[in-house]
């Protein structure tokens, strides 16, 4: 009777314990929507905004990234992701877009948004980081796996000028 009442008392305990751990993941998702909300409006919703929000904006790319982490089978997750590498790449921090874009090619390889993820991937190691073997490996793997892509033509463009210097590329268009 007695081992009959710690398992009664055991069994109440997982259960307060596994409710309270749903309780906490909803209310984690609750908070990342209601941050990602908040962000976009402060940030997108001002027409009359003159100056970036460096910091609102790094938020926000973090909040999509946690977002999408959470809820890997939602259909906005691979969405969430590219949102947040384009704003980390565009704020110049390319270790959290590359990450990003890792996971959209890795989990979500069918996602519409993967060949520009990829393109997005080699941009980065290009402009932002400036190596060009890691950029090139990208865009031929790119034009590998979507050769018929809209961005092959940009990529192949893309190689073509890799390593070239803003004057070498206004020399080449001036001779033609």
């Amino acid at each position: 009777m007695k081992n009959l009442v710690l398992i009664i008392i055991g069994l109440i305990g997982i259960g307060l314990i596994s409710s309270c751990n749903n309780a906490n993941k909803a209310k984690v998702e609750v908070n990342l929507n209601d941050s990602i909300s908040f962000y976009e409006k402060s940030l997108f919703g001002n027409e009359g905004m003159s100056k970036l929000d460096v910091e609102g904006a790094l938020k926000l790319s973090n909040f999509y990234y946690q977002w999408a982490l959470a809820n890997k089978g939602d259909s906005l997750a691979p969405e969430y992701l590219l949102k947040s590498a384009d704003i980390a790449m565009n704020m110049k921090k390319p270790v959290p877009a590359i990450n990003a874009f890792n996971i959209i090619l890795t989990d979500y390889p069918n996602h519409k948004n993967a060949p520009y993820a990829l393109f997005l991937k080699a941009f980065v190691y290009e402009d932002i980081l400036n190596n060009n073997d890691k950029a090139r490996k990208f865009y031929q793997e790119f034009l590998i796996k979507y050769p018929d892509n809209e961005y092959a033509d940009d990529v192949r463009i893309s190689l073509k000028n890799l390593g070239k210097t803003p004057e070498e590329l206004i020399r080449e268009f001036e001779n033609k």
